[in-house]
């Protein structure tokens, strides 16, 4: 039922760029893997390699002792090796029975079998544990409900290896369990699993080995057990990651407010929600998926149709009525949707960085050189690891790709910044980079506003944190209440 695997010196070459050196380590049948490595580290292009997405400039994969080489992933899928993308990899207009069996579509006769195909569809929803009509089109989905339908896919390609590549990013507590509980018993059917995932407590629960990666080589393999998460992470970056978050500073007492929210209403989503966030301060916003943390951040900034509610930035009412109005007073806001909503993902590192700003840039006539000038100094002061300025934004690693997005909303110079899950499938080195770059925007006198799924995150970097339950505000907790068990009893109404 399951498959080994060997990967012999395999090297991957983008035009001059060499991104994987000589891999070599092997994977047996029936076990779960965590593949750990920090951004750019070259995890998921030796994914793709395995999967058929693309192809190994030097090297081999053995699969039970065989060498294959897979010309694309319909026919890894066949030989029952199946990814799930980190980036959806779904077609919006489709329903989700139609996305599930797409490209393996059932017949009866020289007819579709749609009736077959809604039922099938329907026990790999239930197996997920995603409770949706087969026939509701993926565009209404909320980003965790399209993250279980990519699970559901993955189902019915009968893998035999199966790669997911940070599946529980978007997921509640209550799913990722469904989900891990999945991993189960898929072991015990005998599928090989590789986990690719930077949350540390998960590969640690879940995985039998792990291994890790570094600059496109292979660095060690290791049984779970006998790692601890620093030791993870230590092997991640090649050096010691304790410090994660950095120190706390208070905004002043005096500070004034940058932001006050009153009575906001968004139908269907949001009732009655007030809060004040001060100059200099990091402020959190945790709840369940669902509880309307960024459909209220979409209301304000003009994304989305409020009902009700008044905000004011540095004490100035005013009435948004669309995202380029609030960044010219100011206000910015980066959706967790990095590919969808963030970048324009087929143009190139420049492009998006100048887009918001390009009249900074025209005077009259748009300068080049200028703009060439404000992206080298963006890939220095964020850290973005790319071999090549003219490189599109699709050829970033997730992490680098977080890190343009937030130099490119950061090129206003807001006053008050909100981030949606700013660190949704970063590795341990990009998240502290991060983390620290926050913090140094709270230092400079601006308010941050961090919407996170990740508790420690906003444990280690808030000031305060609001937590929503169905679209109320339930509790603001200061630094010295913030635990995970106060924040999860609000959140989920047990308090």
């Amino acid at each position: 039922m399951s498959l080994s695997v060997r990967f012999s010196g395999v090297c991957k070459d983008f035009g001059p760029v060499r991104v994987l050196h000589g891999v070599d380590f092997a994977l047996e049948p029936g076990r779960v893997y965590g593949l750990l490595g920090e951004n750019g580290a070259g995890k998921s292009t030796l994914m793709k390699i395995l999967s058929g997405y693309e192809a190994a400039s030097e090297g081999e994969i053995q699969i039970d002792g065989e060498s294959r080489r897979f010309a694309s992933s319909r026919e890894a899928e066949g030989a029952g090796v199946v990814l799930i993308h980190q980036e959806f990899n779904l077609a919006e207009h489709l329903t989700i029975a139609q996305n599930i069996f797409l490209g393996h579509e059932q017949k009866r006769g020289w007819l579709l079998d749609d009736a077959g195909m809604r039922r099938a569809a329907t026990e790999h929803l239930a197996a997920v544990g995603l409770a949706a009509d087969a026939d509701t089109p993926v565009r209404r989905l909320i980003v965790a409900e399209k993250q279980l339908v990519e699970i559901a896919k993955a189902l019915s390609r009968k893998a035999r290896l199966l790669i997911m590549d940070e599946p529980t990013a978007t997921l509640t507590p209550g799913e990722t369990e469904r989900l891990f509980a999945l991993i189960g018993k898929l072991k015990a059917d005998g599928v090989t699993i590789i986990y690719i995932s930077h949350k540390l407590d998960e590969v640690e629960r879940i995985t039998d080995e792990v291994v890790v990666m570094r600059d496109g080589r292979f660095v060690a393999r290791e049984a779970t057990a006998s790692l601890t998460r620093s030791q993870m992470a230590n092997l991640m970056v090649g050096r010691d990651v304790s410090d994660m978050f950095p120190d706390k500073a208070p905004p002043p007492p005096d500070a004034p407010a940058a932001l006050t929210v009153q009575g906001l209403a968004v139908p269907g989503w949001v009732d009655d929600l007030s809060f004040e966030v001060q100059a200099g301060e990091i402020y959190g916003f945790a709840g369940l998926v669902g509880a309307g943390r960024t459909e209220a951040f979409e209301a304000i900034v003009g994304l989305r149709e409020r009902s009700a509610g008044r905000i004011a930035l540095a004490g100035r009412e005013l009435a948004l009525s669309n995202p380029r109005m609030a960044m010219k007073h100011g206000l910015t806001y980066l959706s967790e949707d990095r590919k969808g909503k963030g970048l324009h993902v087929n143009l190139g590192l420049t492009e998006n960085l100048t887009l918001m700003t390009l009249e900074r840039y025209a005077q009259p006539w748009l300068s080049h050189t200028a703009e060439h000038a404000a992206l080298k100094q963006a890939v220095e002061g964020f850290g973005i690891r790319t071999g090549d300025l003219a490189a599109r934004a699709r050829m970033l690693s997730g992490g680098n790709q977080q890190k343009l997005a937030l130099a490119k909303f950061l090129h206003p110079d807001p006053r008050v910044i909100v981030l949606d899950e700013p660190t949704r499938g970063v590795d341990v080195g990009a998240k502290r980079d991060i983390y620290f770059l926050i913090q140094r925007l709270a230092a400079e006198g601006r308010a941050v506003i961090v919407i996170s799924s990740e508790l420690i995150e906003l444990i280690g970097l808030c000031h305060r944190v609001a937590v929503l339950r169905a679209g109320r505000l339930q509790a603001v907790l200061t630094a010295e209440h913030l635990t995970e068990e106060e924040l999860i009893a609000h959140a989920t109404g047990t308090h």
